[in-house]
């Protein structure tokens, strides 16, 4: 029975333990990168072999303070974390912390959430292994237009560059884009693209118009064109004409033609507008011209020499566009620790504070520490003042002839105590000078006394005070501060690096955040003790109001004339 017993508390705890294997010791970070296919991320049509699919690196999921300033120890490894992928740096910014990096997927399976890939960095050892050339195998061209400055575009599959130069725009949708002014990017021949009837081709580019214009030509290859007119898309294959769908103005849109086995197809954002019998107008080696008319941004430009499939066309549109549902990341240390939930959550905010919101944080604990030795210190004193004066006012009333109360250490901390001790030396300072009877005027002196003293009383019991209430009133203002501050240069962070991922947004938004939080949590707790040490203070001022006149009336009843 032991042996059992001790068995499968082995194997729960063996179960109950996390897998979580790591590639290479010399590598002490990673990013997890999830492609969710189901229901609630993508919902493919079919399977997917052989893609690429762009990874976005920021400060909410990969540590740029661990890796190589140019990226060169980066490494991509699948899901059973011992198969190296191949991949393609596109852009690493360590100092604005984003990067895009291009990775081969073998696979991309339907319905799962199991399409997982890992990016490896921390290692200051390592060299540069990715590679350029990734898209040269299936792809005709491809312009990722991340060139460092304006001038001629590139293509990713070759060396062919653009016989006409173009305005970079760095803001782009995953890294830089082209502005167009109407004037078109040209190419010469295209030696890897030859149009046939039997062959078939795929054109992929984001796109983000200004205002409609009458007619443009987003790009022409050979007999192939796709158009804007007015502000509706539109397709001509030769005499062929397919579209008529609304491509909206100043927002992105992944726009894909498809032209194979005799249809062609037209999607908008991964859905489907419009579609027609068409065959591909032989063309060897056609031009390339990108934008001739149009007027706004364009960013990643795919031809491929074969017509791919509507699923291919969702994951390509859901990758590289914003659908933060679909691809899911997260930090990961060799320890094994992530910062996916739980504590993780918090180390995500601390991370992501910007230097002026530690400022004020700190600030703000200073005042915390403030608030609470300021509370502490009130309530133990008003709750000595307030039992030594029951006690005090117990025996002053039981016996008003001044004997029994004359030993101060028996009510070291009653304001009632000193209050009946000052009033006491007065009739004694009268009674030394003779008077054995006092008269109105002298009453009128003793409580003139009585009085100051227990002004000076109400100053010691409200000494400090004032912290709590620049605590209460002044702990939400600079924790609000903080986070507009800290929004603000989250902002313009982005808005310089040019990633709009609401992955890259809101870590630097939650963490500024926490100054607000961190605000909120020295003013409450302020507010609470400032309203409990008020109320309290208050009754014993009322008492010690209230003892003066007893105690003059006392006097006079004893001492005054008969």
């Amino acid at each position: 029975m032991i042996r059992q017993l001790l068995t499968a508390l082995a194997l729960s705890t063996v179960l109950a333990t996390p897998a979580h294997a790591w590639w290479n010791d010399a590598w002490t970070t990673r990013t997890r990168v999830e492609l969710d296919t189901t229901a609630k991320g993508l919902a493919l049509p079919n399977a997917q072999a052989d893609v690429l699919v762009p990874v976005r690196l920021h400060s909410g999921n990969f540590d740029f303070a661990l890796a190589l300033p140019d990226g060169a120890d980066l490494r991509v490894v699948g899901a059973d974390d011992k198969t190296p992928l191949p991949f393609e740096i596109e852009r690493f910014d360590a100092i604005n912390e984003l990067a895009v990096l291009w990775v081969r997927m073998p696979s991309v399976a339907q319905g799962s959430d199991k399409n997982l890939l890992h990016v490896y960095a921390g290692n200051d050892k390592a060299t540069a292994e990715a590679k350029p050339g990734l898209f040269a195998a299936d792809h005709a061209a491809v312009l990722h237009f991340s060139e460092p400055a304006d001038g001629p575009a590139h293509d990713a599959t070759s060396s062919a560059v653009s016989t006409t130069v173009m305005q970079r725009e760095p803001n782009g949708l995953l890294g830089g884009a082209v502005r167009l002014a109407g004037t078109p990017l040209s190419f010469g021949p295209n030696a890897r693209l030859v149009l046939s009837p039997e062959g078939g081709l795929t054109i992929a580019l984001w796109l983000k118009p200004d205002a409609p214009t009458e007619s443009s030509t987003l790009l022409a290859l050979g007999p192939v064109k796709l158009m804007r007119v007015l502000d509706q898309l539109e397709a001509r294959i030769g005499d062929e004409r397919l579209g008529g769908a609304a491509l909206p103005g100043s927002a992105w849109s992944h726009v894909v033609l498809t032209v194979g086995q005799g249809k062609a197809q037209l999607y908008i954002n991964g859905k489907p507008v419009g579609q027609a019998d068409a065959l591909l107008p032989a063309a060897a080696t056609p031009a390339m011209v990108l934008g001739e008319g149009y007027k706004g941004l364009v960013d990643e430009l795919q031809i491929l020499p074969a017509a791919r499939d509507a699923g291919w066309v969702r994951l390509a549109a859901a990758a590289q566009g914003m659908d933060g549902s679909f691809i899911k990341s997260q930090k990961e240390s060799a320890d094994g620790g992530g910062e996916s939930g739980g504590g993780g959550y918090f180390g995500i905010l601390l991370k992501n504070l910007t230097g002026d919101a530690w400022a004020v944080i700190g600030v703000l604990i200073v005042m915390f520490f403030i608030a609470a030795a300021v509370m502490v210190t009130k309530a133990m004193l008003v709750q000595r003042v307030g039992r030594d004066n029951e006690r005090f006012l117990e025996r002053f009333r039981a016996d008003f002839t001044g004997q029994g109360l004359k030993t101060a250490g028996e009510f070291v901390h009653s304001t009632l105590y000193r209050l009946y001790a000052t009033g006491e030396a007065e009739i004694a300072k009268r009674r030394e000078r003779g008077m054995q009877t006092l008269t109105g005027a002298s009453l009128n002196s003793i409580k003139a006394t009585m009085d100051a003293v227990q002004v000076r009383e109400n100053h010691v019991l409200n000494a400090r005070m004032v912290l709590l209430t620049i605590a209460i009133s002044g702990g939400p203002f600079l924790g609000l501060l903080g986070t507009v501050v800290g929004v603000m240069i989250t902002f313009a962070a982005i808005a310089a690096a040019g990633d709009v991922n609401v992955n890259a947004i809101a870590p630097g938004i939650a963490a500024a955040l926490l100054a607000t939080v961190a605000g909120l949590g020295v003013a409450i707790p302020a507010l609470f003790g400032y309203n409990w040490l008020a109320s309290r203070i208050k009754t014993i001022s009322a008492d010690m109001q209230i003892f003066v006149d007893e105690f003059v009336t006392r006097a006079a009843e004893l001492h005054g004339p008969q």
